[in-house]
């Protein structure tokens, strides 16, 4: 078996660091990305056969990364790793066409694993998830493939970059749109999701797994 085209991507350098030594001796890495929009340019860019990515990264998260990719590269493997054994964020890894989901407080011992099952055509989900959670968001996979509150690609990026705490001039100048754009966009999320606050919009960020939640027993 030919070596594998890995490109990695995580918010975190030295986790994507570790990543990078940890599977360089087997596997070619092609590239690496600190956010979710760059990840889905270095995919176009690189075409690799492989992508292990986090789920939660800035102005745009894994899971909505690996749709845009998965899109143009129906072939590409996925193996998210992430902090989260969140059911929510395990079930919408699938819905992306995931392929390995692995938590990170194992991803050592546990990432060349799934990425070798992933070249082998099967999955490989941490066993620190629990079975119950693995089977239950698969069985509810299969039967709704329905992305949360149906909003755009763009509207789930707008949301999640206001959940974040960006400004609408700083939102503008990373999407390369105008202020009155974003404003257009934001005016819409909040009479759609039925939100008055960007606390309100930020909850349903969270329960829509486009940010992770905050540290237990933050306020």
């Amino acid at each position: 078996m030919t070596r594998a085209r890995i490109l990695l991507a995580d918010d975190h350098s030295l986790v994507l660091e570790g990543i990078r030594k940890l599977i360089e001796s087997r596997y070619d890495i092609v590239g690496a990305a600190d956010n979710g929009d760059a990840l889905v340019r270095e995919a176009a860019r690189t075409r690799p056969d492989l992508v292990v990515l986090d789920v939660s990264m800035p102005i745009l998260n894994g899971i909505d990364a690996a749709r845009a990719i998965k899109k143009e590269q129906p072939r590409v493997k996925l193996i998210f790793i992430s902090m989260h054994a969140n059911a929510v964020y395990v079930r919408k890894a699938i819905e992306a066409g995931a392929c390995g989901y692995v938590l990170k407080s194992g991803a050592s011992e546990e990432l060349l694993t799934a990425i070798e099952q992933a070249r082998l055509g099967h999955t490989y989900f941490s066993p620190g998830l629990g079975q119950d959670v693995i089977e239950g968001v698969k069985e509810r996979a299969g039967k709704n493939s329905r992305h949360g509150h149906e909003l755009t690609s763009r509207q789930r990026q707008i949301l999640q970059m206001i959940a974040e705490g960006k400004q609408n001039k700083e939102i503008a100048g990373i999407l390369y749109v105008s202020v009155r754009t974003v404003e257009f966009h934001r005016s819409r999320l909040m009479s759609r999701l039925g939100a008055h606050t960007v606390a309100d919009l930020t909850r349903i960020a969270i329960q829509e797994g486009l940010i992770g939640p905050p540290p237990s027993g933050s306020a």
